[in-house]
């Protein structure tokens, strides 16, 4: 792996969701996150940093210590049991496991830097390991927020009809009992009414932090870094599913990185790792509208950009992420890419 990461760097990025629910609220029904008091769409960071997973798994492998691919397993799979690594990770790291007895500070220590090495999401998002086997704690270097539309959306409640039932058949004891309850029905019988929960369109703002000091101690890389952008490019293209719709993330991704001032080159590498400027303020230079003469947004080329790259604090400095040759995520500092011409910078 590259070196650990020695900067701030705060982020935006856009996704957009057509005809389809972007994240469903399971104490709603499955309908569309939203915010009751002004109708805007809501997409939790749970649901982001899944599809970051499941993009680094699939591209990754998640293989654990193998010579062709260390490092990028995930931790939290959709069906597992999180204390099974945990027990490798003290079953692998001198010592070994015993379950007869609590793991002192030193074993706990070495098996949380075994999940950090090992497990990608550990290193950047962090995790609770402490569930059974203890691995402790580790506080992650990216966080994102909920994602939020830019206006408001339409949360629609759509009947469907389903052309086959599910009954589970008293009595049967083989599939001739089914084929012989089939044609005992009339044909209305086998077919019942369904629902769909979706939005016509709403254009998703996400936000994202990542801290140097915590990398520190999880040791996540320049590479770790890229494997991210590339992570949140890609994300939804390898999430299709017809209750999602159309669901895609529009270059570039806006990146704000913290280089420092001072002349010193210690101080301007702990001012760098620090920040020089409040994310909140660095993030309302950059706005997202409505184009003039649009009242319901029904696509991302209805909205209109700009950039306010002359008002930058100093010791910040702003890079776009595009997808480049290869499909491996680029980034150009301090100026726009040519390809990116519906974007206004001021």
């Amino acid at each position: 792996m590259t070196d650990i990461i020695k900067n701030r760097y705060e982020f935006m990025f856009l996704f957009d969701c057509e005809n389809g629910n972007p994240n469903g609220d399971p104490d709603a029904g499955n309908a569309p996150r939203i915010d009751p008091q002004d109708m805007r769409g809501l997409v939790s960071d749970v649901a982001l940093k899944r599809r970051i997973r499941n993009y680094v798994q699939i591209a990754r492998g998640n293989k654990l210590s193998e010579k062709e691919n260390p490092g990028y397993g995930i931790f939290i799979e959709q069906a597992t049991n999180l204390n099974r690594p945990i027990v490798v990770s003290h079953e692998q790291t001198s010592g070994g496991f015993n379950p007869d007895k609590a793991a002192g500070k030193d074993k706990v220590k070495l098996a949380r830097e075994w999940m950090c090495h090992n497990f990608y999401d550990v290193r950047a998002f962090g995790a609770v390991m402490s569930t059974g086997p203890n691995a402790g704690q580790v506080r992650g270097p990216v966080q994102l927020s909920f994602a939020r539309s830019i206006d408001q959306v339409l949360p629609l409640d759509i009947s469907i009809t389903r052309m086959a039932v599910a009954e589970d058949v008293k009595g049967a004891k083989s599939s001739a009992d089914y084929v012989k309850w089939e044609a005992d029905q009339p044909e209305d019988k086998l077919r019942t009414m369904g629902r769909k929960a979706l939005i016509p369109y709403g254009l998703y703002l996400g936000k994202g932090f990542i801290s140097a000091h915590l990398a520190e101690g999880t040791k996540f890389s320049e590479d770790d870094l890229s494997l991210l952008w590339e992570s949140l490019l890609k994300m939804y293209d390898h999430d299709r599913s017809a209750s999602k719709g159309m669901m895609s993330v529009h270059e570039p991704i806006f990146v704000f990185q913290h280089t420092g001032t001072d002349t010193n080159d210690a101080q301007r590498v702990q001012q760098a790792k620090l920040g020089c400027a409040p994310a909140h303020k660095l993030f309302d230079l950059i706005r997202i509208e409505k184009k003039d003469g649009v009242a319901a947004p029904r696509s991302f080329n209805e909205y209109a950009i700009s950039i306010a790259l002359s008002k930058m604090p100093k010791g910040v400095r702003m890079g776009f992420v595009v997808m480049g040759e290869g499909g491996v995520p680029s980034v150009q500092w301090d100026k726009l890419p040519d390809s990116l011409q519906n974007i206004k910078v001021e």
